[in-house]
């Protein structure tokens, strides 16, 4: 395996999942706040998987996002 190309494909991933998740996230609260369905403050609890299914790999990261 070559470090050097793992490591940058890995970041690539990394990088095109947190771009697209930030903007899927922001176009959800922002329909939320405006249906009412949500407050504009206050915190939102937030799960994200990890799943390569080649290696067996699930990971499930548990966070917060703070509204303000």
């Amino acid at each position: 395996m070559n470090e050097e190309t793992f490591n940058m494909s890995v970041r690539k991933f990394l990088k095109l999942f947190g771009i697209n998740a930030q903007r899927d996230i922001e176009q959800a609260v922002a329909k939320a706040i405006a249906s009412g369905r949500l407050g504009s403050t206050g915190t939102l609890p937030v799960k994200a998987t990890l799943a390569i299914d080649t290696i067996g790999l699930h990971a499930v990261f548990d966070g917060k996002i703070e509204l303000g």
